[in-house]
């Protein structure tokens, strides 16, 4: 097996700054975006929100194998992700920073192993590494106590 994979997708521009984006080679349905207001009309999701999302459903995700690998069958996991945009040196606006906060739906005690996944799940995470190289991302896991069990990145 490759460790080389690929994948395409195609956009296509349907009105101002709203496009259509089409997963190619798959049956994923096509999605929509568009820019914020004032310059798009917020008929969908402008890339910003895509990255980060992007990020939050990689680390929930990995989060999720990693807890079914250790045998733990856990609720319903509840992820919430904050982007800070800042101004660079050429006054351009960039992601400069994501927070993820994972919420898990039982106390600690009732998950098999929460400490070595907790430890090795971010490293799975195919698209936060990648972002990482570019941009801080924080992360932190809470129970259904609110106890905080994982806290990773730059702060």
């Amino acid at each position: 097996m490759s460790d080389t994979q690929e994948f395409t997708l195609t956009l296509t521009q349907e009105s101002d700054y709203v496009f259509r984006i089409e997963f190619d080679d798959t049956a994923i349905p096509a999605l929509h975006t568009d820019e914020s207001a004032p310059l798009g009309g917020d008929t969908g999701p402008n890339p910003s929100r895509m990255l980060v999302a992007a990020v939050a459903n990689c680390l929930s995700a990995s989060l999720l194998f990693s807890l079914r690998k250790y045998k733990n069958t856990p609720g319903r996991i509840v992820s919430r992700a904050k982007a800070t945009l800042e101004r660079n040196e050429q006054k351009r606006l960039r992601v400069a920073h994501i927070a993820v906060a994972i919420e898990l739906p039982e106390v600690a005690a009732d998950y098999a192993q929460i400490e070595r996944l907790l430890q090795q799940f971010e490293n799975f995470c195919v698209v936060t590494e990648s972002v990482r190289q570019g941009v801080a991302v924080d992360v932190s896991v809470r129970d259904a106590t609110g106890a905080v069990l994982h806290v990773s990145g730059p702060g």
